[in-house]
């Protein structure tokens, strides 16, 4: 009984991290919150006894693809300061 409530609990958070990735503007929050998902769903492949899963989803899905995007997400320039950049540099001020 608690391993089926346990079960449930984890994808009830699973969906919930979902739907705030889905929903959030911020893509770094986004893409932490797509981490938490593949955290999660590790966790659940070693519930369901299948260990050799649950270690690759979270080699893969929360170390490396979480990492690439947040590295990519660093290297992107934001809307707002691309445009500020612009009207400092309309205005003369560097």
């Amino acid at each position: 009984m608690i391993y089926f409530i346990l079960i449930i609990v984890l994808f009830l958070l699973m969906i919930g991290a979902a739907v705030y990735s889905i929903r959030q503007k911020d893509l770094l929050y986004a893409t932490i919150a797509t981490g938490i998902i593949s955290l999660v769903l590790s966790v659940l492949f070693y519930l369901l006894q299948a260990p050799d899963v649950a270690l690759t989803e979270a080699a893969i899905g929360v170390a490396l693809t979480t990492i690439i995007f947040i590295i990519t997400i660093r290297n992107t320039v934001r809307y707002e300061d691309e445009s500020d950049n612009k009207e400092k540099f309309k205005s003369g001020v560097k």
